[in-house]
C-alpha cells in the first residue's frame, strides 16, 4: 500500500514537473515537449484511416494539414505540408505510427512562410522532431499527447525511399484552378505545347472547372499526362481570388495557391527530375533549344551546382491580334477560351519595372517556395537570360495603353505550327470537340 502511494507521489511530481516552453521566434513557433512517449494501444480501439483527401482538419485546433513527407536532407525528419492559422497558435505533437500499431509521440517545430501576403492563415511545415521509429507509416499533428489511440484520420508518411532515378524528366505544376475555370482552348494549346517541349507530366490542384474544361481534363488525365489533386479549399476556408487582402479579403491567399505550389514540390521530389511551377495560361518557353531537356542540360552545365532556374514572365495582351488571321481557324470557332496562336505581340520591357519570374527547379535542391521565387533552398538561384527562356503569358494586358506599333513581335509559338495545331485538333477530337472529320 506504502509502495503504491510513494509511486503515486513520484507520478505527480513528474506531471507537475513537465515544463511546455513556447518560444516565438519570428514565423517560426517550436513547441518543447516531453520525450518520446509510446503510446499504448487497444486494438478493437485504434485505427489509421488514411485521410481521403488532400486537406484533413486538425481537431480541437483551426489548422489543417494537407501531406506527410520524410525529409532525407533533414537527417530523415517528417515534414508535414499544412495550412496555419497564424493567430491561433498553440503546440502541436506528432504521432508517428508503425503498420502494427506502435505509436509514439513527439513535440513539433511549426514553421510558417514568411509569404503568407498578410493572410490569416499561411503555408507551413510542421517538423516533428527527434528521429522518428524507422518503420512508421503514419502520422498525425494534434493538440493532444494522448491522441494516439483515436480514431482519427492519419496521414501517409511519402517520400520513404531516396531515390536517384526519377520517372518523369519534367513536371509542371500548376497551382489552383477555381471559378469554374473553362479556358479550353487555350489549355488544350498549352498542353501540348508542353508535350511538343519534353513534359511528360502536369499536375493540377482543382477547386473547380466548368463543364467544358472537365472533359478536356479528364480526357488528359485517361491518356496518362495528367494527374488532378482534388483541392475543396472552400469547404473549409473562405479563400481569396487574388494574393492583395486590400483587394481580395479572405482567409488565405489566392485558394491556398502557396500550400500546393510546396506540395507539388515535395510530391515529386523523387517523381519528377526538374519542375516547372507556373500558372495554367503561362508556357515556360525556350527559344535558343528546341527542348527543356536540351535548354537544362546547357543550363545545368554552366551552374551545375544551381537548383533554381527563374524565368522571367512576359505579357501577351489577348486584345491584339495577329493582323493576317491565319490561325484564326473555323474548326476552333467554338471551342470556349482564348486562341494563343492569334497572340503574337509583346509587351515590351519597362526600364525600372521588374518582371515576375516563374521557376523551374530541383525539387531536392527546395526547402520552401513563394510563387516567383523560393524561400528556402539550397545551393542558390540563378536568372536565366531573357533570349534564352522567357514565359508566354497571354492574358489581359498590363500596358493597356500601348498601340499594336509599340508593342514586339514575337511568333515563338509558330515555330512548331505544323505538329502544334495537328496535335490539338487529335486532342479536340479525342475529347468530344471537334467531329472526327476534322
Amino acid at each position: 500500500m506504502e509502495k503504491g502511494k510513494v509511486l503515486l507521489s513520484l507520478l505527480i511530481v513528474s506531471i507537475i514537473g513537465i515544463l511546455v516552453l513556447v518560444h516565438m521566434n519570428g514565423d517560426t513557433y517550436y513547441i518543447q515537449a516531453p520525450t518520446a512517449i509510446k503510446a499504448p494501444l487497444s486494438n478493437n480501439k485504434f485505427k489509421i484511416l488514411e485521410a481521403s483527401y488532400p486537406i484533413t482538419p486538425i481537431r480541437d485546433s483551426e489548422h489543417f494539414m494537407v501531406s506527410a513527407f520524410i525529409d532525407h536532407r533533414l537527417d530523415g525528419v517528417i515534414r508535414v505540408i499544412s495550412i496555419i492559422n497564424r493567430n491561433r497558435l498553440q503546440p502541436l505533437y506528432c504521432v508517428y505510427c508503425n503498420a502494427e500499431q506502435v505509436c509514439k509521440t513527439v513535440h513539433t517545430e511549426v514553421q510558417i512562410h514568411s509569404d503568407h501576403f498578410g493572410f490569416p492563415y499561411g503555408a507551413s511545415d510542421v517538423i516533428c522532431k527527434g528521429k522518428p521509429m524507422t518503420d512508421a507509416t503514419h502520422v498525425l499533428i494534434t493538440v493532444k499527447k494522448d491522441s494516439a489511440d483515436l480514431k482519427i484520420e492519419y496521414l501517409p508518411i511519402k517520400n520513404k525511399a531516396l531515390q536517384e532515378t526519377f520517372k518523369f524528366n519534367f513536371t509542371v505544376c500548376i497551382s489552383n484552378l477555381f471559378g469554374d475555370y473553362n479556358n479550353v482552348l487555350q489549355f488544350a494549346q498549352t498542353m501540348e505545347m508542353y508535350k511538343l517541349l519534353g513534359v511528360q507530366h502536369v499536375v493540377i490542384y482543382n477547386t473547380s472547372s466548368g463543364p467544358d474544361m472537365e472533359k478536356l481534363l479528364k480526357h488528359y488525365e485517361t491518356e496518362g499526362i495528367l494527374e488532378i489533386v482534388p483541392w475543396p479549399i472552400d469547404q473549409f476556408l473562405n479563400p481569396s481570388s487574388g494574393w492583395n487582402i486590400k483587394l481580395h479579403k479572405g482567409d488565405i491567399q489566392y485558394y491556398g495557391q502557396l500550400v500546393t505550389l510546396n506540395e507539388c514540390i515535395y510530391r515529386h521530389m523523387y517523381q519528377s527530375k526538374y519542375v516547372l511551377l507556373n500558372d495554367i495560361d503561362e508556357i515556360i518557353m525556350p527559344y535558343k533549344h528546341a527542348t527543356l531537356q536540351s535548354l537544362m542540360e546547357d543550363l545545368q552545365s554552366a551552374h551545375p551546382s544551381i537548383g533554381v532556374f527563374l524565368i522571367e514572365n512576359h505579357i501577351f495582351p489577348k486584345t491584339q491580334f495577329e493582323e493576317s488571321g491565319k490561325f484564326k481557324r473555323a474548326e476552333w470557332n467554338n471551342i470556349p477560351g482564348v486562341n494563343i496562336m492569334e497572340h503574337i505581340y509583346r509587351e515590351p520591357s519597362r526600364k525600372n519595372i521588374y518582371n515576375p519570374t516563374k521557376m523551374i527547379v530541383n525539387p531536392r535542391k527546395v526547402q520552401q517556395t513563394s510563387v516567383h521565387s523560393p524561400l528556402k533552398h539550397f545551393r542558390g538561384s540563378v536568372l536565366v537570360p531573357f533570349n534564352v527562356c522567357r514565359i508566354v503569358h497571354v492574358r489581359v494586358p498590363l500596358q493597356g495603353s500601348l498601340t499594336k506599333e509599340q508593342l514586339v513581335v514575337d511568333k515563338r509559338v509558330w515555330d512548331f505550327e505544323q505538329e502544334l495545331i495537328h496535335n490539338i485538333d487529335h486532342t479536340l477530337k479525342l475529347s468530344g470537340f471537334l467531329k472526327a472529320s476534322v
